[in-house]
């Protein structure tokens, strides 16, 4: 018992520890007047007129849109109805799966061990996970049975890799290769998210034992790699990654409604994902995955890359600490120099003719994404999600733009762009 206690104790201190004072301090996000940072109210209202448009015209089903600058929040508005069969209304604390945008957390998580001397980010990932030593890369693919042949990579796969898209792991169900998507479902890979009874160690190190798209370090592909760095914080912190995540950032931040399994009191709030049959929004069936994965199920499995469900308040909140330099209220997650490394260009001339680069946890406008307009500043920052969430943050302009919808297939919705380019377009300073 007294051997339990000090365990506990040790653990409590080290998380304490991690949770350092800063000596900058600046202020949880709060409401504010456009007109006092900067902001027109008037141009902040057309997009409340598209969002409402988008809504009647049957381009969504519902919405939540915040913008901020300079740590306040000048619009924060709710749209449409979270379940068109019920009429259940969006409301501003709305709660929706943030898929993808789970990745900048899970990334953000990677950078403070590091921060702490845990790992080099050149290491190889089989140091940690041993299950990766001796990676292979794709060779043939027979069809018929989706039976494969592969080859030694001459590289490991690294952490750097694997935080930036390069390591070469695909992403299974929506990977754009064919032939990894059997791969991946012959093997039993549990892709983004699941209601099964298994846990993110079990599916990775299933994930090492095949083959890669590519030599790792090589190109940008799209992949499950922040699935590992889930585990690999496991590995590393000696915490479940759900409790790393909670203690770590979450608590610090004041992110309360920020979970991979909701509790049961904040269930109502989540919103379904909807998708059009015959012209009528209707709650998405059950396919490889069920959408109602965040209240049910064996809620076991913690995807790095696609786990998570928020708020736009909360991961407003996130990225307003990102604009600070790695501080909110006091409390310091990263030291800016380390910021200054997550945004620049991490994966050399992979997108040299593209709008933007890609760095430790977002992709980073450029200066030609600038230059072609409606991106925002250089050095912007932004990402989404597979049911339809986007965010961008422009650390020049301090502002924060988040418009979070749950939604799957639509065709008509523009509203993505047009609250990007509204929000740029409303700065009047």
């Amino acid at each position: 018992m007294r051997k339990i206690n000090l365990l506990f104790c040790l653990a409590i201190t080290a998380i304490s520890f991690a949770q350092t004072p800063s000596v900058k301090i600046s202020p949880d996000l709060t409401p504010a007047s456009p007109a006092t940072v900067g902001m027109s109210d008037i141009r902040l209202k057309r997009i409340d007129v598209m969002l409402k448009q988008a809504v009647k015209d049957g381009d969504i089903p519902g919405a939540v849109a915040l913008v901020a600058r300079d740590g306040k929040i000048v619009f924060h508005s709710a749209y449409g109805l979270a379940d068109n069969s019920s009429g259940k209304k969006v409301f501003n604390d709305a709660i929706f799966r943030i898929a993808s945008q789970t990745k900048a957390i899970t990334s953000t998580a990677v950078m403070m061990l590091w921060e702490e001397g845990k790992f080099k980010l050149d290491d190889p990932v089989s140091k940690y996970i041993p299950e990766f030593k001796d990676v292979k890369i794709l060779d043939t693919f027979n069809e018929t049975d989706t039976t494969y042949t592969s080859v030694p990579s001459e590289k490991e796969i690294t952490i750097r890799h694997l935080i930036t898209h390069t390591s070469g792991i695909g992403y299974g169900v929506i990977d754009g290769d064919p032939r990894f998507k059997a791969i991946y479902h012959k093997a039993g890979i549990t892709d983004l998210f699941t209601t099964e009874d298994i846990s993110i160690e079990e599916s990775v190190k299933k994930l090492a034992g095949l083959p890669l798209h590519h030599t790792p370090g090589e190109k940008f592909t799209y992949s499950e790699g922040l699935d590992v760095l889930g585990y690999f914080i496991e590995v590393v912190s000696g915490l479940p990654f759900d409790k790393f995540l909670k203690t770590r950032i979450f608590d610090p931040l004041g992110m309360k409604d920020t979970w991979f399994y909701l509790p049961k009191e904040k269930h109502d709030r989540l919103v379904n994902v909807q998708h059009k049959v015959d012209g009528e929004w209707e709650k998405y069936p059950v396919t490889f995955y069920d959408t109602d994965y965040p209240i049910k199920g064996a809620k076991r499995f913690f995807s790095g890359g696609a786990g998570l469900s928020s708020t736009a308040k909360d991961y407003a909140t996130f990225l307003q600490m990102y604009l600070n330099k790695g501080e909110l209220n006091g409390v310091r997650l990263l030291s800016r120099t380390t910021v200054r490394s997550i945004m620049a260009n991490q994966i050399g001339d992979i997108w040299k003719d593209g709008p933007k680069n890609y760095g430790l946890a977002f992709g980073v406008v450029n200066q030609k994404g600038e230059d072609s307009g409606g991106l925002g500043s250089e050095g912007t920052f932004d990402w989404g999600g597979y049911f339809n969430t986007q965010y961008f943050a422009d650390p020049e302009e301090q502002v924060i733009g988040i418009l979070m919808k749950q939604t799957q297939g639509t065709s008509n919705d523009n509203t993505a762009w047009k609250f990007r380019q509204m929000v740029f377009s409303a700065v009047d300073d």
